[in-house]
Order: C-alpha cells, then sequence, then structure tokens
C-alpha cells in the first residue's frame, strides 16, 4: 500500500482506482463512497477550473477563466437574456453585466433587443466570439479523445451520462 495521507491509516483501505501512487485511501465505515467522490470531484473541479483558464486565454489572452463556462453556455442556448445566465450559472446580476460587457468589449458578444420585452435584451455570440469559441473547443475535444485513448466508447458516454445525471440533481 502506498503512503497514507490522511493521517494514521487505521480503518482506512485503498481506493479502486484511485490517483496512482497518490496513497487515496478511503474510511471504510460510514459514508466512504460519499467522501471518494467528494475527493475525486475537488480533484476533478481543481483541473477544470485549470483547464477553464488556459482555455479562456486560448479564446482570447484578456479574457477571464470564467468567462469560458458562459462562452460554452451561448454556443449551445444563444441566444439569451443576461438574467437567465445569471440564474444558470448562479451569479448575481452585477456579475453576470461585468462579465458580458468584458466578452462585448473584445468583440465575442453582442446584446440586441428582446422582441418579446423591447426593456430586455439578448445575448449572442458574436461570428468571431464564435469562430474562436470552436477552434478551442475543437482542440479540447481532441485532447480529451487521445487521454481517453484506451477508454471504450461506451465507458465515455457513461461517464457523460453520469455527469450530465448529477449536474441535474444539483439543479433542482
Amino acid at each position: 500500500m502506498g503512503a497514507d495521507v490522511h493521517g494514521s491509516g487505521a480503518g482506512k483501505e485503498p481506493v479502486p482506482g484511485g490517483e496512482s501512487g497518490r496513497g487515496t485511501t478511503r474510511e471504510t465505515g460510514g459514508d466512504h463512497e460519499f467522501l471518494a467522490l467528494e475527493r475525486e470531484l475537488a480533484v476533478f473541479l481543481r483541473r477544470a477550473r485549470a483547464n477553464s483558464g488556459e482555455m479562456a486565454r486560448e479564446v482570447h489572452p484578456e479574457l477571464e477563466p470564467a468567462a469560458y463556462g458562459l462562452l460554452v453556455r451561448l454556443e449551445e442556448t444563444s441566444p439569451q437574456r443576461a438574467t437567465e445566465l445569471s440564474f444558470y450559472f448562479g451569479v448575481g446580476k452585477a456579475t453576470m453585466s461585468r462579465q458580458l460587457r468584458a466578452l462585448e468589449e473584445l468583440g465575442l458578444v453582442t446584446r440586441e433587443p428582446d422582441p418579446a420585452d423591447g426593456r430586455a435584451s439578448l445575448v449572442r455570440l458574436t461570428r468571431e466570439g464564435h469562430e474562436r469559441f470552436q477552434r478551442v473547443r475543437d482542440a479540447r475535444r481532441e485532447r480529451y479523445v487521445q487521454k481517453l485513448a484506451d477508454w471504450d466508447r461506451d465507458e465515455v458516454a457513461e461517464l457523460a451520462r453520469l455527469l450530465h445525471h448529477l449536474n441535474a440533481r444539483v439543479e433542482r
């Protein structure tokens, strides 16, 4: 067994599929599945944040890391109101307004009047925003293909299904 990074090691056992060489352990009693899930999600989220920063800079050198997720959402659902975006991301209207203003200044999004409500506007990717985003997304997808080359396509689909299920539960 690897070195115990969590303390004495008493009452713990290795986590199957844990990060190699890291001495990953889990409690043998209680909610060990949920503790293992928490650990793996923490690692995943830390890496995802770092990757978002890299991808944001690839779209535009001045783009904030958090804005990459906004581009993903606009690519999937464009056009949308700023209020819908702030609700989806769980941020305040002022934060969303600041992020959208920055994206507008970089020429990546544009606002247009909402035909259903003249007081509101709809946000959509510009042609340049779409092209830059698509280039980065394609490169990212290729990295996933390379990193998961030894996975069966059904395993990739199952992981996507489970993550979708988790995200849907969290949104409720």
